[in-house]
């Protein structure tokens, strides 16, 4: 299990499954209040990373309150069913994915989300950020800190070394790209923290010199 703790929040992480899943919670320490961002696969691992979020607030007690999802494919899903019916929350997609989620998981999302859009968390914001082209509806989820350290999660759109697959097509790999830069790279600070749906973590910082690199080789 991986940890970070901040001033307002904490976010901690398993990989489950052989694709090697990354499964967040994110929990506000006021309030114990939790957000499940990306039921993956292996539910019984997953209660006991929601359990374990109670060492980080003063309560000692945690409280799932939100279930989201990054997007639509079926690696990221597999335990959706089983969490939504553990605790019945709002859930939240980047709309254009909320049809793929039903298809491949069973679960109809209430919230559909939009670029902008804010799901609030006791007293922590996340922000969607709508990055198109690994899916239609790919969201990013920012968090700020009380300290100033921003938080991105960003499902399968921006990893260490480049963006999400886009399966070789011009189109998808140059949304992506755009999306990526505007809305990730020309808006937060060098020290924000990239944690991404599957393997190690990064910054901006880290990955801001490679971005010309990678709009040259399309991937």
């Amino acid at each position: 299990m991986n940890e970070l703790q901040l001033d307002d929040f904490s976010v901690r992480w398993i990989s489950v499954s052989d694709m090697s899943n990354n499964v967040y919670v994110v929990t506000d320490k006021g309030s114990g209040q939790q957000i499940l961002i990306d039921a993956a696969d292996d539910f019984p691992a997953i209660q006991d990373l929601l359990a374990a979020a109670a060492a980080d607030t003063p309560k000692g007690e945690v409280q799932v309150a939100t279930i989201a999802t990054t997007h639509q494919h079926w690696d990221h899903v597999r335990a959706l069913s089983d969490a939504v019916a553990a605790y019945p929350v709002p859930t939240y997609a980047g709309a254009d994915d909320v049809a793929g989620i039903l298809e491949e998981s069973g679960v109809q999302v209430a919230h559909p989300l939009s670029h902008g859009d804010q799901i609030q968390l006791g007293e922590v914001t996340l922000e969607a950020i709508h990055l198109r082209g690994h899916t239609p509806g790919s969201i990013a989820f920012a968090l700020a800190d009380s300290s100033g350290q921003h938080i991105i999660l960003t499902g399968d759109s921006l990893f260490p070394g480049g963006v999400g697959n886009t399966w070789k097509d011009p189109e998808r790999f140059a949304s992506l790209y755009a999306d990526v830069t505007s809305r990730i790279f020309d808006r937060f600070p060098d020290e924000t923290v990239i944690l991404p749906g599957h393997g190690d973590g990064t910054t901006l910082g880290a990955e801001r010199p490679s971005l010309p690199e990678w709009l040259e080789r399309g991937w």
